[in-house]
């Protein structure tokens, strides 16, 4: 039945779909959320466990090594990483992708509750949590006020800016960064300590058991049942300083009599600067499924209250990320206009009829709207992937329409009517247009179902530009013949074919005459394309252009938070000098980064992160890779730091990973590569995660006089751990307020934790209720250790950083593949495959299967429509036509071979099949129904459908166009894919009118042959 026809003769029909479809479309359009990218779920899990106090070594021995043993007997684990730090242990498990999230977590949670009693009792449960894309913070704010100190407006910022904020639909999490806690400080007297025979931690936890509410028991009363509830809390610090405190021995004092306690705050972990000045700063972080843009709508409008209701304090953005999103939405739109509209001009220009370029216009806008319903329906949002899809397709979305509409204005020219027209061109080119569209299906789909980390992104590239090719298929077999029929206009008759395609005609005669000199011509060709490869460069993913960046410095591990304050600030200072940084946020121990798994630092006070605002790519003559090169260059002035310039997103660096159980060997080892890395020209800096070396006060009990005076180790680290730091803060007592808890903590002076002297005069409880000084039961010792340990797959490893710098992260990773370090490393120490390196290779081999499945759907559907299976080889010979013109565009254009390059690459596989889709049709169709010779059906199909063929080709490319130039949004992903598909198409088109043809003789022969054999 020709479907075409029947919408011909029933217009109501088709016109009451689309309007329904657009109706639909249209409010699913509205219905979309707008984000960055597309939330997915990977199978990661981390664990997170507290162990205050302990050393890294102890965290590692302790904790980390018995879950690895837990967790590395769980199904389909891929990888495990691990870090353990002074009294923390944090364990990321990856898993295969096939892997449910929740059973991923399922099966982490039970594996770690079997080994709960082998863990330390002291450790706090492990937190358990699932990685997903949304955990980056999208907007930083500042606070700032006259009337209110620091301690109050970090209560503003936790209570009443977190309550307001979290309100907002969308806002996950609101962090702090900057500011103090409150805390009541107790901070005992050494000496009255010394003389009483006291020690810390019996003052401390005197406070916890007399500092408490307890519930329990009930009694009869008056006939009715009455709760008993004991309460035996202050309700001020001055109470809590006229408390009187019993002693182990029996003796009793006033808290005051022993220390100084006063309200105060607790140390601070972090400080925040806005171009240098202090502030007092807070993250915003969506939820998972949320759109930026309408949460940072609902932040902002929230903002504003508390700003109006709070006069006292000003609430400023200081950074966000939700502006490159709107920016990449708001461009992608218009690419998405403008590339359709060079596609309709096109048509213009070649039919010069405006009610034909109408009928082809609408194909677009009834193919765009109906697919956002397919999208809806899915789930998918309006993010980078999907988007990108859209203005890609824009081009072919036209080309069923171009098709159908051209080989209607040819029959108007053979002197029919419109109507009569319209119902014999749309039957004899139905075929064709059905096998080009679901030729297109079979190469777009299979992307949606690539392996790794890249299918899970592209699932959304791959089903909407799939849904928008059907729907294209759509409006080309329903709408437009209908439009064509009834709107078109009678057109004069056209006998004589036109200059050009009288010369094209001659050559393609000149080629089927020449058969053997033209399929070597063809041969070379795709042989030099094969030998462009090696002078491309490879790359993973480009760097992108978002105007935004960081630089991170770090100092050695024992450096104070002032001293990591004044790096911070001297940096900051270099930075502002570069021309094209405008605004500089700095966290001092905790800020906003990472990669895009990462929702942030942890609290670390010898870290410092800088980001920057940079001027639009619009307003400055450089890339921000060329920024960033310079910063490095100028972060050389800073002495005793580790510099880390760039956000730490894909395509800015190589990850190289040494891991072994013999950490001498594998810090050799490392520091060895280090040394031939920074001796290649051209790379950035280059950080190894080797944990720098930290001094220690080392206390080593004596076991014989601690046995004679009936002294623990548990009791000298107690001590220690309270005098020093206080105790735990599940332990501490806490000052109940209205609103709060205020930790209350007993710790010494700061004057006397600097004394070594102190420490060793320090009251050890022991036998009977007495003490000890506690140099009397053990050596106090200077001595270092490491700062962190980090470990993958339950070996100690070190991961070192190279930045790219602008240079292709191929080309780099075969240098690095041969340094001498590399190639001759020590025993008992690997190379393991990690960071990008390891994406690229899977991303290049994801693809390759994707190409080879992509080519064997199309052959499979030419099969099907043909109903042959030697015809549809020659339709797929057009494929390696236009791998040279692709790699001929990228070369010229300096883009690298990479992620965009294979996309375009991809698709090319579909659209340069369409041009011999219609030549080899219409060729079979003019022997079979004609009675032409091969030769004459062969030049008649090259005239009939030569022109099409271009029509399509160019609008394709005008679509294109504005993508390739790099106009609108960032260009740094979409430019290579949508030059390599421009480059394939020229060549691939001009060569595969000439080629093809042949190529379908010689296929002919064989199919002749083969029946003479049978």
């Amino acid at each position: 039945m020709n479907i075409s026809a029947w919408a011909i003769k029933n217009p109501i029909p088709s016109i009451l779909l689309f309007l329904m479809l657009t109706l639909v479309g249209l409010g699913s359009y509205r219905a979309m959320k707008v984000q960055d990218f597309p939330d997915i779920e990977l199978p990661m899990v981390t664990v997170s466990a507290s162990l205050e106090g302990a050393a890294p070594e102890q965290v590692e021995t302790e904790v980390v090594r018995k879950m690895e043993n837990a967790l590395a007997s769980l199904s389909q684990v891929k990888h495990i990483y691990a870090t353990a730090s002074d009294g923390e242990a944090s364990v990321f498990v990856e898993f295969e992708l096939e892997k449910p999230v929740s059973e991923a977590v399922d099966d982490v949670r039970d594996a770690l509750n079997r080994i709960r009693s082998d863990l330390p009792a002291d450790m706090h449960d492990p937190v358990i949590s699932r990685v997903n894309t949304s955990g980056r913070p999208i907007l930083t704010y500042s606070v700032s006020s006259a009337q209110m100190d620091e301690q109050d407006m970090s209560w503003y910022v936790d209570n009443d800016v977190t309550k307001a904020l979290l309100a907002v639909p969308g806002v996950g999490k609101v962090a702090r960064i900057g500011g103090v806690e409150r805390e009541v400080r107790v901070e005992i007297n050494p000496e009255k300590l010394i003389a009483l025979h006291v020690s810390a931690a019996d003052v401390s936890r005197r406070i916890k058991q007399v500092q408490q509410e307890s519930s329990g028991g009930k009694t009869d009363l008056g006939g009715a049942e009455q709760a008993l509830r004991t309460l035996a809390t202050v309700a001020t610090v001055d109470e809590l300083a006229a408390m009187d405190v019993a002693l182990p021995d029996g003796r009793h004092f006033r808290l005051d009599q022993l220390a100084s306690v006063r309200d105060g705050q607790a140390e601070p972990s972090s400080i925040a600067l806005l171009d240098g000045k202090p502030v007092i700063a807070f993250d915003i972080t969506r939820t998972k499924g949320s759109s930026e843009i309408d949460v940072a709508r609902g932040v902002r409008a929230a903002v504003e209250r508390l700003n109006a209701q709070h006069g006292n304090a000003q609430i400023v953005e200081a950074f966000n990320m939700v502006e490159p999103v709107q920016e990449n939405f708001t461009g992608s739109m218009n690419l998405l206009y403008e590339g359709a509209l060079l596609a309709v001009l096109v048509v213009w220009w070649f039919l010069r009829d405006l009610r034909a370029t109408l009928v082809s216009t609408a194909a677009l806008p009834l193919s765009v709207i109906p697919t956002f319903i397919g999208m809806h329906y899915f789930g998918f949002t309006l993010n980078t992937v999907t988007l990108l899809a859209l203005a890609l397709v824009v081009g072919i979305l036209v080309d069923d329409a171009i098709v159908e509409i051209e080989n209607i204005v040819r029959h108007l020219h053979q002197g029919k009517s419109p109507y009569q027209a319209a119902i014999e061109a749309t039957e004899e080119i139905g075929l064709a247009v059905v096998a080009t569209t679901f030729t297109l299906v079979s190469v777009f789909l299979p992307t949606a179902f690539m392996d790794g980390i890249p299918g899970k992104f592209f699932k959304q590239f791959g089903w909407t530009a799939a849904l928008a090719v059907l729907a294209s298929l759509v409006v080309a077999r329903l709408l437009t013949p209908m439009m064509a029929a009834y709107f078109l206009r009678p057109a004069p008759q056209q006998d004589h074919d036109s200059k050009l395609m009288t010369r094209y005609l001659g050559w393609v005669g000149w080629c089927l005459h020449h058969r053997i000199v033209t399929i070597l011509g063809a041969l070379a060709f795709f042989i030099a394309s094969l030998l462009l490869i090696p002078l491309l460069p490879k790359g993973f993913v480009p760097a992108a252009d978002r105007g935004q960046t960081q630089v991170t410095i770090e100092l050695p591990p024992s450096s104070t938070l002032q001293q990591t304050r004044a790096a911070a600030e001297a940096a900051q200072q270099i930075v502002m000098q570069v021309a094209d940084v405008k605004h500089v946020f700095t966290a001092v121990g905790r800020g906003a980064g990472g990669d895009m798994f990462s929702g942030g630092g942890g609290a670390d006070i010898h870290k410092a992160n800088l980001t920057l605002s940079l001027t639009h790519r619009s307003e400055r003559a450089r890339k921000q890779q060329a920024v960033e090169a310079e910063l490095r260059e100028k972060l050389q002035a800073l002495p005793g730091v580790r510099v880390t310039v760039g956000t730490g997103d894909t395509g800015e660096k190589l990850v190289l990973a040494l891991k072994g159980d013999d950490a001498a060997a594998l810090a050799q080892a490392s520091q060895n590569v280090e040394r031939d890395l920074r001796g290649i020209p051209g790379l950035g800096n280059i950080t190894s995660s080797a944990s720098l070396v930290r001094p220690e006060v080392i206390i080593r009990p004596d076991y014989a006089r601690m046995a004679a005076l009936g002294v623990t180790s548990a009791a000298i680290g107690e001590t220690v751990r309270v005098a020093t730091a206080g105790d735990y803060s599940a332990a501490l007592a806490k000052l109940n307020l209205p609103q709060r808890q205020v930790p209350i903590r007993v710790l010494m002076p700061a004057e006397a934790r600097q004394r070594l002297d102190m420490l060793e005069r320090l009251p050890v409880p022991a036998r009977d209720g007495a003490t000890v000084m506690l140099a009397n039961v053990a050596d106090i010792v200077i001595n270092s250790g490491s700062a962190q340990i980090s470990r993958m797959d339950r070996s100690r490893d070190i991961l070192i950083n190279v930045e790219l710098n602008g240079h292709e992260l191929g080309e780099v990773v075969a240098v690095v593949d041969k340094l001498p370090s590399l190639q001759a490393l020590p025993a008992g120490v690997i190379r393991a495959e990690s960071g990008d390196a390891e994406e690229m290779q899977k991303l290049f081999a994801s693809f390759g299967l994707a190409m080879l499945t992509g080519t064997l759907c199309v052959y499979v559907v030419l099969v099907l429509l043909f109903k042959d299976f030697l015809q549809p080889l020659t339709i797929l010979v057009a494929i390696p036509l236009s791998i040279g013109g692709a790699f001929v565009a990228l070369l010229l254009t300096k883009n690298s071979f990479s992620m965009p390059s294979l996309i375009g690459l991809l698709m090319l596989m579909g659209i340069v099949t369409k041009n011999s889709i219609l030549l080899v049709e219409y060729a079979i169709v003019a022997r079979r129904d004609h009675g032409m010779t091969r030769f004459d059906a062969l030049v008649d199909a090259c005239n009939k459908r030569a022109r099409p063929i271009l029509m399509t080709t160019i609008a394709m490319g005008a679509g294109m166009l504005p993508i390739a130039m790099g106009f609108g949004v960032d260009p740094s992903f979409r430019t290579p894919m949508a030059t390599a598909v421009i480059g394939g198409l020229i060549t691939s088109t001009l060569l595969s009118l000439l080629v093809v043809p042949v190529v379908f003789t010689y296929v002919d022969d064989a199919l002749a042959k083969v029946k003479r054999l049978l």
